[in-house]
């Protein structure tokens, strides 16, 4: 755990990214008490000038050379290979890892969390690193957890809808410039996936595994069971990219182990912190990543019974995966960690 100070030297790996640079946004909004700020990325983005509370800050090259000394707290949003190949050297020297990958999010010694619920979990770190869950599933058991402490839970099934924003900014650019040449009639560049995304829909996030499964459902699956500490919960996932910006969108197909009318699962999820249940279907009220873009909350809607099954439930989450789905669940650790 870290020590008590007023303030604390902070390391960004993967500064210039879309994780990073609503890493610094939030760090700003929330005016963590940050002593000193350093910034890091590759070697095309080093030298970038990035401010946060007022100061500025230049970006450096990340390199073996790299001195962390003094440094309290690194949130690494990069590649896998920079969490492998930093992550357990710096937890190791006492730098407080905040880990954004998929790399340490299974190892048993390394907490899987979202403060909502398991905040509790960050008093078993061992290694110096906690991991933050995939963005998909932050917003999943931030749903679930209000249902299953007020009826329990047998099975979940989920389909994603993921916004482009969660394979980062050249898949940003890649839809904005996709749309902008079909709608000139002109041909459209693939780069950043393996078929073109405007106006389309990819029924694969991640890589396919020997079963069928993406590489982005299994880590849901995995991650779920967790954070939920049900490890033999019955998860099935099904994810797909879709042509939006940001925010995350996933339709949670729920089977309860005791009866809950759609009214009582609404109170239950409006108490959960950080959830904000949006659903007056009379008024044709429901969360849409437009509105949702940019906020911190977990948007749930279409609250109803399933009755297709005993003690079903369905339910409509939007979050912005950039945001509870990335930087501001990694703040939150770390605001956790400084009390």
């Amino acid at each position: 755990m870290l020590k008590k100070k007023q303030a604390y030297t902070v390391a960004i790996l993967g500064a210039t990214g879309a994780v990073g640079k609503e890493s610094l946004e939030i760090l700003e909004e929330r005016n963590f008490p940050i002593e000193t700020l350093r910034l890091f990325s590759s070697k095309r983005s080093a030298g970038d000038v990035l401010s946060c509370q007022g100061k500025e800050y230049k970006v450096e090259e990340l390199t073996e050379a790299s001195s962390f000394a003094g440094v309290d707290i690194a949130f690494v949003s990069a590649t896998d290979t920079i969490s492998r190949d930093y992550g357990a050297r710096l937890g190791a020297a006492g730098v407080v890892v905040i880990d954004d990958s998929a790399v340490f999010r299974m190892d048993p010694d390394v907490p899987l969390v979202v403060p909502e619920v398991n905040g509790a979990a960050l008093r078993s770190m061992k290694r110096g690193i906690v991991a933050i869950p995939n963005c998909t599933t932050t917003p999943l058991v931030m749903a679930l957890k209000p249902l299953r402490d007020i009826a329990g839970i047998k099975r979940v099934v989920v389909t994603t809808f993921q916004s482009v924003s969660g394979t980062g900014s050249a898949a940003m650019d890649e839809l904005v410039d996709q749309t902008k040449a079909l709608m000139a009639f002109q041909d459209v560049k693939v780069q950043v996936y393996p078929y073109q995304i405007a106006f389309n829909l990819l029924p694969q996030v991640g890589s396919f595994g020997d079963g069928g499964d993406c590489s982005e459902e299994v880590k849901i699956v995995q991650e779920t069971r967790k954070i939920l500490e049900m490890p033999s919960l019955r998860v099935t996932a099904t994810t797909v990219r879709v042509p939006v910006l940001r925010c995350h969108s996933e339709a949670i197909n729920v089977e309860l182990e005791r009866p809950l009318k759609a009214n009582d699962a609404r109170a239950a999820l409006a108490e959960m912190p950080g959830v904000i249940v949006y659903d007056d279907p009379v008024k044709k009220l429901y969360p849409m990543p437009f509105d949702v873009s940019g906020k911190d909350d977990v948007y749930v809607g279409r609250v109803r019974v399933d009755e297709s099954i005993t003690n079903g439930l369905n339910l409509w989450v939007v979050s912005d995966n950039l945001r509870k789905g990335a930087a501001l669940n990694a703040v939150q650790i770390a605001e956790c960690l400084i009390q």
